[in-house]
Parts: structure tokens; C-alpha cells; sequence
């Protein structure tokens, strides 16, 4: 079986589209408001050394997640996109 892909999976230089968010608390209104939401593009640019945070640009803007937040985010992963 297959298990879903999350945000927290991507390596820098690759990119996905969400699909699902899996939280309820406030910060998926935030993350709504941001541009994290259901068939948006997002690439992984860099990690910290202990990838937690992770930054992403989404919408033009460059959004540092922790681990914690970014494991909620369902993605499926995106093949040949080139920016």
C-alpha cells in the first residue's frame, strides 16, 4: 500500500503540488492565507542541517515550515518541472 507523499518529503530542488492539508488547528487558516492550498506548486529550497525548518517558495514567497507543520500537507510529487 501506498503511503501519501508529505511536503516534509521533498529534497531541495523538487516540487509538488498539494493535494490535502490534515490539520484542523489555527494554523491551516494561516497556511491557507499563504498559499498553501489544494493544487498549488511548491518547491523545496533549502534545509537546515537537521531539516527542521525548511524553506519553500510558494506564491512568490519564500515560507520556512517545521517539520511538525509540513508533515501535514499531502503532496504529490511533480516531474520535470523546470522554473
Amino acid at each position: 500500500m501506498n503511503h501519501p507523499k508529505t511536503l516534509h518529503s521533498l529534497h531541495p530542488g523538487e516540487s509538488a503540488m498539494i493535494t490535502t492539508i490534515l490539520t484542523t488547528c489555527p494554523i491551516r487558516q494561516r497556511l491557507l492565507d499563504i498559499g498553501f492550498v489544494n493544487n498549488a506548486v511548491v518547491r523545496c529550497l533549502f534545509a537546515s542541517p537537521a531539516k527542521d525548518p525548511v524553506a519553500y517558495l510558494i506564491c512568490g514567497s519564500v515560507i520556512a515550515l517545521r517539520e511538525e507543520t509540513s508533515e501535514k500537507i499531502i503532496i504529490q510529487k511533480l516531474k520535470g518541472l523546470m522554473d
